[in-house]
């Protein structure tokens, strides 16, 4: 494992600038359990390249120390995480995530134009599946004026509480859950609805998602990291392999390659998948 990381840094290179010069990228990030204390393993990624970067934060310090978004000008996916928003370039936000949030504003909380969000969501989406991947200016208008229309009613339904603080009391004042998701999507519109417009944007963060879904198999077999050097070396390999598999290279191809001193020809590999 440890040659294997060493062997492995110029691929981690390679990857790193590869993600910053993507016109897609998507990020996501988990906790994970190293030496008994909680830290944080980001993810950042496509359809053609890996990068995992175990850190001591989740924020802005994790992500310059990785040092993809500092570079990147393309579109990044990711869950509107905030840190991510300090970074200059577009955003896309995932939508499984505000579905998910939907159903349980709707189904715990009664909203009914969380419903009505939801719906609309997943008919764009179909729409836009059926459009090959971006709906014309004419039909994105009108699901404008659809999402502005429901946000709206969501404002009549669930308007923002009344400031009723005590005297010399500080703070925002807290809301529930339902209205800070209808001011995030009002906010973020553009964000959210951005899947309709760019053919390369997807509806949801998954790819993100299932980047970091083997990690997660490994911290519930082994409970955690013994080391940080551990998780390093493991999030490496890990890298590795799963850029291999999206080239269509076998991890046993990989392997051997790796311990041969040899890194596969990814630019080849696309062009054969291609033929």
């Amino acid at each position: 494992n440890k040659r294997a990381y060493e062997l492995l840094e110029p691929c981690e290179v390679l990857a790193k600038r590869k993600l910053a010069g993507a016109r897609i990228a998507h990020a996501d990030e988990t906790g994970i359990n190293i030496g008994g204390k909680r830290r944080w393993l980001h993810g950042f990624s496509n359809d053609r390249w890996t990068l995992l970067f175990p850190h001591e934060k989740r924020g802005t310090g994790a992500m310059e120390a990785c040092g993809i978004l500092p570079e990147f000008r393309g579109t990044l996916c990711h869950d509107h995480w905030k840190p991510y928003y300090k970074y200059d370039c577009r955003h896309a936000l995932c939508n499984a995530h505000h579905l998910r949030e939907l159903t349980c504003a709707h189904e715990q909380y009664g909203q009914q134009w969380a419903k009505g969000m939801q719906d609309l969501l997943e008919e764009i989406n179909d729409r836009t599946i059926e459009a090959g991947g971006a709906l014309n200016p004419h039909l994105q208008e009108e699901y404008r004026g659809k999402y502005r229309k429901i946000i709206a009613e969501g404002d009549t339904e669930h308007p923002p509480p009344k400031d009723e603080r005590e005297k010399g009391q500080r703070g925002r004042i807290k809301k529930p859950k339902p209205r800070n998701l209808l001011e995030r999507l009002r906010d973020y519109e553009d964000d959210v609805l951005r899947f309709m417009t760019d053919p390369e944007v997807p509806f949801t963060n998954n790819q993100g998602e299932q980047d970091l879904r083997m990690t997660k198999v490994q911290q519930k077999i082994s409970g955690c990291f013994r080391s940080k050097e551990g998780a390093e070396i493991f999030c490496r390999i890990r890298s590795y392999l799963s850029t291999c598999r999206k080239h269509n290279i076998s991890a046993t191809t990989a392997l051997d390659l790796l311990f041969q001193g040899k890194l596969p020809d990814f630019d080849s590999c696309l062009s054969s998948s291609a033929e």
